[in-house]
C-alpha cells in the first residue's frame, strides 16, 4: 500500500524529527538545574522572511512532537492532530511555519527519565526532576530563540497543551501575538487531582516499579501503566460516546468470569495493553504532577484577572459541552478574567459528543472556527512574502 493511499487527504507528508542539544543550563521551578538540554521537534512549513508566521504547538499528556504528515519507513505514524495542521488545514502549512516540541520529562526524545543522565552515563530514570509547565514553556522558548524565532504568530494546545499557551501569554508577553486554548483551564479542579493520583498510585504500588529505577531490573511497570490509561482513557469520552459505542454489549454472551465480557472491557483492556507498550512510567508521573501543578492565580491569592493581566496578545478558546473533565465553564473562567482585563478575547462552545478528545477530532464547526482564526492572522497580520508555500 502507498503512502498515498493512506493519506488520502492533503498531508505535509513525509517529516524528519530534529534533535538540538541546547547547552546553557535551565533552571526548574523545583530548584533543580539542567546543565544541558535535548529537545526532539518537528517543523511544517516555511518561515517566512520577516519571520512573523511561526506558530507554536504545545502537546497534552501522552503525546510528542510528531503533529502532522507521516514517517518515511512508517506510513502509518501519523500526527497526532494531521487534521489540524497542513497545507488547506485549519492551521495552513501553506500560510504558517508550525514547530512543535516534546516537552522535557517526556519519553520521545527530550530529555527526560528515559535519556541519558551525563553525570551518571546511565538512564536518568525516577533521578529525572518533576517539571511543571512553566519549565516546559522555558524550554520552548530556548528552542524559539534557536530558531532564531523573535515572536509567535500564535502559540496553540489543546487540555494540557492549552495550559502551555496560556502559560507562555503571561511568561513571555512579548513573545506571542496570539494564544489559542482549546478544552483546557486555568487549573485542575479536585475531580481531576484524584484522577491522576489514582493513576500514579496504580504505577507506584506496580511490584515491577522498583521506585522507578525499573530499567535496572530489566521489567516495567506495565500492570500499573495499563491501569492509569484505563482510567484516563475514560475520563476523555463522553457519557453519550461510550454509550452509543459500547452500551452493554457482550463479546460472546455472560461467562461468569472476570475476563473481559462486555465490549467497553475489551476496548479498555486493549488501550492500556497498547498504551503500556510505549510509554515511561516515570514520564506518566511526572507530566500528571505537572498537571497538577498549574495554576497561574495561585501566587495572586486565586485572582486569575491579575493573574493574566501580563498577558498582551489575542485569545481564542474552544470548549466543547460534552467534555466533562475540562468543561465549558473552565473555558469561560479564562474568558471572564481576560474581559475583565479588557484583552481582545474571542471564544466558541462546540456542541460535539466527543467528550475530551474532541480537540483531536475532525469536527466541522470546530475546524471552521479554528480555520477563520488562523486565516484572519494570516490575512491581517502576514506580508506578501509571507505567503510562501510548503
Amino acid at each position: 500500500m502507498s503512502a498515498s493511499t493512506i493519506h488520502p487527504t492533503p498531508s505535509v507528508g513525509a517529516v524528519v524529527p530534529q534533535r538540538v542539544t541546547l547547552t546553557r543550563p535551565l533552571a526548574l521551578a523545583c530548584g533543580v538545574s539542567l546543565e544541558s538540554l535535548d529537545l526532539a521537534f518537528e517543523t511544517y512549513g516555511t518561515l517566512n522572511a520577516a519571520r512573523s508566521n511561526a506558530v507554536l504547538i504545545c502537546h497534552a499528556l501522552n503525546a510528542s512532537h510528531h503533529v502532522a504528515g507521516f514517517y518515511a519507513d512508517d506510513p502509518k505514524s501519523v500526527g497526532w492532530w494531521d487534521n489540524m495542521v497542513g497545507p488547506g488545514k485549519p492551521l495552513d502549512t501553506r500560510r504558517f511555519f508550525v514547530v512543535s516540541v516534546n516537552n522535557i520529562g517526556s519519553c520521545f526524545g527530550s530529555s527526560g527519565p528515559v535519556s541519558i543522565n551525563p553525570k551518571t552515563g546511565q538512564k536518568w530514570g525516577a533521578d529525572f526532576p518533576l517539571v511543571t509547565v512553566e519549565d516546559w514553556v522555558d524550554a520552548q522558548h530556548r528552542l524559539a530563540e534557536h530558531l532564531g524565532i523573535q515572536q509567535w504568530a500564535a502559540v496553540m494546545g489543546g487540555s494540557l497543551g492549552g495550559m502551555q499557551a496560556l502559560c507562555w501569554a503571561i511568561r513571555y508577553p512579548d513573545f506571542l501575538r496570539h494564544a489559542v486554548v482549546i478544552a483546557s483551564a486555568a487549573k485542575l479542579s479536585a475531580e481531576n487531582i484524584a484522577f491522576n493520583e489514582v493513576a500514579r498510585q496504580a504505577i507506584l504500588t506496580d511490584p515491577e516499579f522498583h521506585d522507578g529505577f525499573y530499567d535496572r531490573h530489566n521489567t516495567r511497570p506495565k500492570s500499573g501503566l495499563r491501569v492509569a490509561r484505563m482510567l484516563g482513557h475514560i475520563t476523555y469520552l463522553s457519557g453519550e460516546q461510550m454509550e452509543e459505542k459500547f452500551g452493554r454489549q457482550l463479546r460472546e454472551g455472560l461467562k461468569f468470569s472476570f475476563a473481559p465480557e462486555f465490549q467497553v472491557e475489551s476496548y479498555l483492556r486493549y488501550q492500556g495493553d497498547k498504551f503500556a507498550g510505549y510509554f515511561d512510567a516515570n514520564t506518566y508521573l511526572r507530566i500528571t504532577k505537572a498537571l497538577d501543578y498549574f495554576d497561574p492565580a495561585l501566587a495572586h491569592d486565586g485572582n486569575l484577572a491579575r493573574a493574566l493581566t501580563p498577558a498582551q496578545c489575542r485569545f481564542l478558546l474552544v470548549s466543547f459541552t460534552t467534555d466533562w473533565r475540562f468543561p465549558p465553564e473552565r473555558s469561560r473562567e479564562i474568558v471572564r478574567a481576560l474581559i475583565e482585563n479588557k484583552s481582545e478575547v474571542s471564544y466558541a462552545e462546540i456542541d460535539a459528543p466527543n467528550g475530551h478528545d474532541a480537540f483531536l477530532m475532525e469536527d466541522p464547526e470546530y475546524h471552521a472556527v479554528a480555520r477563520a482564526y488562523f486565516n484572519r492572522i494570516a490575512d491581517n497580520e502576514l506580508s506578501d512574502a509571507a505567503l510562501e508555500t510548503a
